[in-house]
């Protein structure tokens, strides 16, 4: 009995590596680009939603920690300081993020440019280099941009306006009178001394503190600036993430 069933065996394994049969027709290739085109929508919605999560996690952060700041007349410009690192923290997740984001943008992109738009309004002969390219990916998949340039991208979107928001309340904090536990303003700045003064961060004086702050925003308005010579989905159209 077990020989009469090791051929049928043999045969089903056989059958089974050969894996699903390719669309034959016309409809059914139809069918798997629908579906096909579905699915990357899904992966990139999935990675949008993480990143507008991230987002959404800084500027909470940058709202809450503003209000610790400015709302007490105790509070240490340290608690701004800190918010910077927090919000960096959160630039490097979402640029990560946004890697992964951006090659399914891609490829969603590549089959409405190259397939869905020649169906509603056919321009010229078909181009077929987007179904290569697709392939090409989904055979060997591979990031798109760096991460720097994933850095630099989410810096020009929305965290160089939080760097700027944080950049001019620890500039009012630091050169504010102090307030007395009353209200009463006592200890006016009157010069550059009594800003540095302001400044320092436990041990630490204010001229290097405020050098380390100076040397984070020239890198920040570097990224906030710098164009990438590649620019990939940005060079079609100016709707974009």
């Amino acid at each position: 009995m077990a020989a009469e069933l090791s051929p049928l065996l043999v045969g089903a394994e056989i059958k089974e590596a050969k894996g699903p049969p390719l669309p034959q027709t016309s409809q059914e290739q139809i069918n798997a680009v629908v579906h096909y085109y579905r699915g990357e929508m899904g992966r990139m919605a999935g990675w949008r939603d993480r990143i507008d999560r991230t987002s959404n996690w800084a500027i909470t952060v940058v709202a809450a920690l503003l209000s610790v700041s400015l709302s007490t007349p105790s509070s240490h410009h340290g608690v701004l300081l800190f918010a910077m690192l927090l919000i960096t923290l959160l630039l490097l997740i979402e640029a990560r993020r946004y890697r992964f984001f951006d090659v399914y943008r891609a490829r969603v992109r590549q089959l409405e440019r190259g397939y869905f738009a020649q169906i509603l309004a056919p321009d010229g002969a078909p181009n077929l280099n987007w179904a290569a390219s697709i392939a090409k990916s989904l055979r060997k998949p591979a990031f798109l941009m760096s991460y720097r340039e994933a850095v630099c991208r989410r810096l020009q979107r929305n965290y160089c306006w939080m760097y700027l928001i944080l950049l001019l309340a620890w500039a009012l904090k630091i050169s504010s009178p102090k307030l007395s536990t009353n209200g009463e303003p006592f200890g006016h700045v009157r010069s550059w001394a009594d800003v540095t003064q302001n400044a320092a961060l436990g041990p630490l004086p204010g001229w290097p503190v405020i050098l380390v702050v100076v040397l984070f925003y020239a890198v920040v308005l570097y990224g906030s600036l710098h164009k990438e010579p590649g620019e990939g989905e940005l060079a079609h159209g100016e709707v974009h993430v």
